[in-house]
């Protein structure tokens, strides 16, 4: 099995301090965000939500949105009707049982209407600043070529990530192999040549240096 410690070393070595790609200025936000970013870019998502910010200030404005209305301001993310829902009907929860606020577990995260476990890491370590792995597909893709992942089940990539390395870089990592994935270990022609990570990879077909 491939060094997990020795990978995360030279991995935050190139990405020292690495961040998010949604825009957000508190935890509410990232979790409308978040929710939005499923199978879009992050670059669109900023762009919708610096209008959508600033006319939904808080979960009681969402949970009372006109669905139509709100529908055809997040269009541009794609899925916008199920994403307008989940949104809308988070927010309700949140009113309902959380006083409006983003709770901060993710036992509670998890009761939240469109957020699954990724989503709930990602708000964890991000807004949080908690130790979390979310298994996006860069994580899911660009952890198992390195061999420190060996399943296509998210929630066990996320457990032996965990396992393996330090708790305290943990969300580090995380942000950094999804930069990783973006930039160099791409799904289509990864840029293996030119990889920080190339002798500590075991992915069978990556080219001769």
């Amino acid at each position: 099995m491939a060094d997990a410690v020795k990978i995360a070393k030279l991995l935050l070595k190139k990405y020292p301090n690495p961040k998010s790609a949604l825009n957000f200025s508190s935890p509410f936000e990232l979790l409308v965000a978040t929710i939005l970013s499923a199978q879009c870019t992050d670059v669109r998502v900023n762009e919708v939500t610096k209008t959508v910010f600033k006319k939904y200030k808080t979960a009681q404005d969402y949970a009372e949105a006109d669905v139509t209305i709100f529908e055809n301001e997040i269009r541009p993310t794609g899925f916008y009707r199920n994403k307008a829902r989940s949104v809308i009907n988070c927010c309700k929860k949140l009113v309902k049982d959380f006083r409006g606020k983003v709770p901060d577990t993710i036992e509670d995260l998890t009761t939240l209407p469109g957020i699954g476990r990724k989503t709930a890491n990602v708000i964890l370590g991000s807004a949080f600043n908690k130790q979390a792995i979310a298994v996006d597909t860069h994580v899911l893709r660009v952890s198992k070529r390195l061999g420190i992942a060996h399943s296509d089940n998210p929630d066990r990539v996320e457990e032996e990530l965990v396992r393996q390395l330090p708790g305290d870089i943990l969300t580090k990592f995380n942000l950094a192999l999804i930069l990783h994935g973006r930039e160099t270990c791409t799904a289509r022609r990864p840029k293996c040549t030119q990889c920080v990570l190339y002798r500590e990879c075991e992915w069978p077909e990556k080219p001769s240096l």
